[in-house]
């Protein structure tokens, strides 16, 4: 019991310093995170689905085992 309150206080004391350390998180940082995301997504561009060349599957499809009795 010692060792889990020592440990549980130990956890929270850093848990708490670590809560007043962190940056506030506002509207303008937001922003910025948002502006760079688009910024990303317009220089890399997704193919198309109908563009992609199609995959041949060898073998038996996958199929999940529902019943753990059956093998």
């Amino acid at each position: 019991m010692f060792l889990l309150a020592t440990v549980t206080l130990c956890c929270g004391a850093v848990a708490g310093t670590l809560a007043l350390l962190e940056p506030a998180i506002g509207p303008q940082s937001e922003r910025l995170v948002a502006e760079r995301v688009t910024a990303e997504r317009a220089t890399t561009e997704m193919p198309r689905t109908s563009d992609l060349t199609p995959v041949r599957v060898i073998g038996a499809p996958f199929e999940p085992n529902v019943n753990p009795r059956q093998r």
